[in-house]
């Protein structure tokens, strides 16, 4: 039971740090559920202190993950459908990795808003807006999925 353990802490690490930049996994919860399987080992270095922050961490991660491009696309004066946009071309960027996944968000966005008869002035600006809560929240999801990623790793390598 304890190898199947490890093998599932180790997946879920790796499929957490995918999440960071895949729409459709959850990185985070993911990342935090592969710490989780290593505390359960009967000889973890997994303190309940870290487990809480990684824990406290993953909410905030979430939390700016959903809140950030919604926030930033408001600011900027933004439209539904550019929100809309900028999450359709994420998942066509995906297919054109890596610049897809660079350029298919503020693509995406810049589309969403000239669809809404906006000027490609303020289209530009909300795309722009878009892609910045893009990096921004991809790069605080890997960040995180790093960190879990490491802990569930060392955590096993010094058991």
């Amino acid at each position: 039971m304890e190898y199947v353990l490890i093998v599932l802490a180790i997946l879920f690490a790796l499929i957490g740090l995918a999440g960071a930049v895949l729409p459709v996994l959850p990185g985070a919860p993911i990342s935090y559920g592969g710490l989780l399987l290593v505390w359960l080992l009967d000889e973890s270095k997994v303190s309940e202190t870290s487990l809480w922050v990684m824990g406290v961490l993953m909410v905030v991660v979430t939390v700016i993950d959903y809140v950030a491009p919604i926030w930033l696309t408001k600011i900027g004066g933004g439209s539904k459908k550019g929100t809309v946009g900028a999450t359709i071309g994420l998942v066509f960027g995906l297919f054109f990795m890596p610049w897809g996944l660079i350029l298919g968000p503020f693509l995406g966005a810049l589309a969403g808003e000239l669809s809404t008869s906006s000027s490609f002035g303020h289209a530009l600006k909300v795309a722009s807006l878009s892609f910045v809560a893009f990096i921004l929240t991809a790069g605080f999801k890997v960040i995180y999925g790093l960190a879990a990623l490491v802990m569930v790793v060392w955590a096993l390598w010094f058991s």
